[in-house]
């Protein structure tokens, strides 16, 4: 591939987000050169744009959460015949009326909403999903053709994330789970799992922050936990130290529709670190994947502490069950949502829009 070819990264996006940095590196890898366009307002990009003088691209990519962008990157691709792709990530229409229940689905203020993204998901030349199961959300509620559609997984940035040894000693076994502690994490059913955990070498750790930081806290002290505590946040460069001192990591334990769909930040970063993961059942990770008997990658239903706490149970009696694991879970990684993984399917979208 030629190394002339050039994406425009379009938008008031973070450079500094993961998903971001993974792709973008993704781009270089391919031998593309990325160059940037960040506009003064979103609404009038496309002047903002054309006044500029800005070299035609090969492609314009819209990154994550930059639905305000969409419509102006749309206006100026198509004065100057260039594709358009939007990676949105998360849908807005989910999080207000979905997840966050701030707006009531048959109300007006929700309809307008579905309406505005719906037409914004359907511009893209090709809409950019992070798993299946939030592909097939988008063809169903937003009526995106599937030929629109497009799966490329997060991943995690593997020059922070690589495989830590795991220790050869486990007294106390210790289970860790890092968010901020919202509804879609379930992270009071840690603490009932924890409350319900019949081992007695183990130590769950729980940290960030968040709002149900302190119903987590209160519901610990309700238990009379003394096999539980809480962490601040450390520096995103110190995280795969963090996660490389625990043994299991946890994933997500939500029943809301989103989180059958999300495969978290902390999961690719888990496994790339080479440690175990439990986490709910969902049908957001690769059919290949859930096949495996032994992958490092342990489902439940979501929402059960009781599950949640009989397989931390079977490892903590179990322990060397947990350097096995860990080898599985880099193995995962590798085979599923690795930088090469993450470039081939790019490759692949790039090949189906014809560039």
């Amino acid at each position: 591939m030629s190394s002339t070819r050039n994406v425009l990264w379009w938008g008031r996006f973070d450079p500094d987000y993961s998903r971001n940095r993974v792709l973008r590196q993704a781009f270089q890898q391919l031998g593309w050169t990325v160059t940037d366009f960040r506009p003064f307002t979103t609404l009038t990009g496309d002047l903002e744009a054309r006044c500029q003088n800005i070299t035609k691209p090969d492609l314009v990519w819209v990154p994550c959460f930059r639905q305000r962008d969409v419509a102006s990157a749309r206006r100026w691709a198509d004065k100057y015949s260039v594709p358009l792709v939007f990676d949105p990530l998360i849908s807005a229409y989910d999080k207000q009326v979905n997840e966050r229940q701030l707006l009531n689905r048959e109300s007006f203020r929700a309809r307008r909403l579905l309406r505005h993204e719906t037409a914004l998901f359907q511009s893209a030349d090709l809409l950019v999903a992070d798993t299946r199961a939030h592909a097939d959300y988008f063809h169903v509620d937003f009526a995106v053709p599937q030929s629109s559609l497009f799966v490329v997984p997060v991943g995690a940035e593997e020059g922070l994330f690589q495989t830590i040894p795991a220790a050869t000693e486990r007294n106390p076994v210790e289970v860790l789970f890092y968010g901020t502690f919202i509804d879609l994490q379930g992270p009071q059913v840690i603490v009932e799992a924890a409350a319900a955990c019949k081992a007695q070498n183990v130590i769950w750790t729980m940290l960030g922050d968040g709002p149900l930081r302190k119903k987590c806290e209160a519901l610990t002290l309700k238990y009379g936990l003394d096999n539980l505590r809480f962490e601040n946040w450390v520096p995103y460069e110190k995280l795969p130290q963090r996660i490389g001192a625990a043994d299991i990591l946890l994933g997500i334990f939500g029943a809301s529709g989103k989180a059958s769909r999300v495969i978290p930040n902390k999961v690719y970063q888990s496994l790339a670190c080479g440690r175990p993961v439990i986490t709910r059942r969902s049908t957001a990770y690769p059919k290949g994947l859930c096949d495996l008997s032994s992958s490092g990658l342990i489902q439940i239903e979501p929402g059960s502490a009781v599950q949640l706490s009989d397989v931390v149970t079977h490892f903590a009696l179990n322990p060397e069950m947990i350097s096995t694991s860990s080898q599985q879970a880099r193995q995962t990684y590798d085979s599923f949502f690795s930088s090469e993984a993450i470039q081939l399917a790019l490759q692949e979208l790039i090949d189906q829009i014809h560039l």
